[in-house]
């Protein structure tokens, strides 16, 4: 297969993503939108054990709470689920998982991470094709095959934005701090939370509460 092929077959492969860091009673705000869509969240584990909104939020307020704590809790922080959603013909559904914000510390990568929760939807839609060459497959323009899901995990994503803005910190470096500029949105609330937090203090961070 050609170059141009190769990449007009990939071209809609990826995710659309939004990472994103808020408190535990503004994720409630957002479940309320995926108990209107009656969503279901599975955990990944081999019996995709399913949660209600309620398990998912108390989850994330233990996951919020490792990193806004004065005091390192004693438990590896962790969030993650599939969210299964039918709207009307379209049976699709997102992904959400922790993902740690790396940052430099002593010329070398700080062993700990900040938070964030990455939502995540497919921007393909896989189509298995057969030819003379044998089965191979595409991806299409999700938004074409599932314009209600895409329309919500707009909705989400923008429900998300209006509470909250990018990241930006310095970390001390020789003689003066360095601004890190990760893809993560912060509440303003969970900023004032993280601000008091073991990991601030442990690598004397500076977060930017604009």
């Amino acid at each position: 297969m050609n170059g141009g092929a190769e990449m007009d077959r990939l071209k809609h492969s990826g995710f659309y993503k939004l990472k994103f860091f808020i408190t535990p009673a503004e994720l409630n705000r957002v479940l309320k939108l995926f108990g209107q869509k009656h969503a279901q969240f599975h955990r990944t584990n081999h019996d995709r054990t399913k949660h209600d909104l309620n398990q998912v939020y108390e989850a994330y307020k233990t996951f919020y709470q490792y990193y806004t704590m004065q005091e390192k809790p004693g438990y590896h922080p962790f969030f993650v689920y599939s969210i299964s959603l039918t709207m009307e013909h379209e049976s699709s559904g997102f992904f959400v998982r922790n993902e740690g914000i790396s940052f430099p510390y002593n010329q070398q990568w700080a062993e700990d991470e900040l938070p964030s929760v990455m939502l995540s939807f497919p921007k393909g839609f896989r189509m298995d094709l057969e030819n003379e060459k044998g089965n191979h497959y595409m991806y299409e323009d999700i938004r074409e095959h599932w314009p209600l899901t895409y329309a919500f995990f707009n909705e989400v994503a923008n429900d998300i934005k209006k509470m909250t803005k990018l990241l930006r910190f310095s970390i001390p470096a020789a003689d003066a701090l360095q601004e890190q500029k990760p893809p993560v949105r912060l509440s303003k609330d969970a900023m004032n939370d993280i601000m008091n937090s073991w990991i601030v203090k442990k690598y004397k961070l500076v977060m930017h509460n604009k």
